[in-house]
């Protein structure tokens, strides 16, 4: 069924705070002004109100802002279900929140932080798009646009040294939301998987090696913005970055072991 462009576009966007989830509320914000209403989720209450000001002021759009933890079931459902009672079923949900800590397995203090990345770039997806996704389907099948939109990384496509945690949670992220994609194709609601590259945002400022193609957030947030409209399958951002991954998934595992033996690790916080 043909899905007509909304003429007031409906959006719920977690990790809304600060980083690629600020930089996406203000680039839709900037593009759809009065004609889009915001939902942005996230943990600090300060942030979002400074955000919902700033974009209130600016641009005119509607901005409903919502302290969460994408961790917190309940809480998330809550904030759902009082979205969809006062607002209507949305057309995009985003699910940007994430986390990422240096890791290594030998360290048994770790493994809490392990869980506390998975929780939140894994089970933080599902807890996200899952109360959303029968109302979507509903207003799917009236030819109402209906998107889910996962921010995964090109640090799942191989696993990088002091990042177990972060790799292996956003590669079971690309993998969860294809699953989701097929799944979603019955339905009439599209799935798209955005992997990006190095962005500078706050969780990249901390790193201390080499960030080939860094790209500024706010042009990151443009092209995922024109990815989104195109409703991609998958798309890495930036270009340059995508042809590395796809070179990436190509070396074997001999090579891959040499080329990282020595390579920097990520920060253990």
């Amino acid at each position: 069924m043909q899905q007509a462009t909304p003429a007031h576009l409906r959006i719920v966007i977690t990790g809304a705070s600060s980083g690629i989830g600020q930089a996406l509320a203000k680039a839709y914000a900037r593009r759809y002004g009065a004609h889009c209403t915001l939902a942005l989720l996230a943990r600090n209450q300060q942030a979002l109100t400074t955000l919902q000001q700033e974009i209130t002021a600016a641009y005119g759009s509607q901005v409903h802002c919502h302290v969460a933890d994408v961790r917190d079931v309940a809480r998330m459902q809550a904030i759902a279900h009082t979205f969809l009672a006062e607002v209507g079923i949305p057309h995009v949900v985003i699910g940007n929140a994430g986390v990422s800590r240096g890791t290594l397995t030998e360290y048994q203090e770790d493994i809490a932080a392990f869980q506390a990345v998975f929780d939140t770039n894994v089970m933080g997806l599902v807890h996200t798009f899952q109360p959303f996704i029968a109302a979507m389907k509903a207003g799917a099948e009236q030819g109402e646009f209906a998107q889910l939109v996962g921010i995964a990384s090109v640090a799942g496509i191989r696993g990088l040294p002091g990042s177990g945690a972060y790799s292996a949670s956003k590669a079971a992220a690309i993998t969860y939301l294809e699953s989701l994609r097929v799944e979603m194709q019955l339905h009439h609601i599209g799935v798209t998987t955005i992997s990006p590259g190095y962005i500078r945002t706050p969780m990249t400022d901390i790193n201390t090696y080499a960030m080939p193609f860094l790209m500024e957030v706010d042009e990151f947030a443009d092209k995922a913005l024109l990815a989104i409209a195109k409703r991609k399958r998958y798309t890495v951002i930036p270009w340059q970055m995508g042809i590395v991954a796809r070179l990436l998934r190509l070396f074997p595992a001999w090579l891959w072991d040499y080329m990282t033996k020595k390579a920097p690790h990520k920060a253990r916080l």
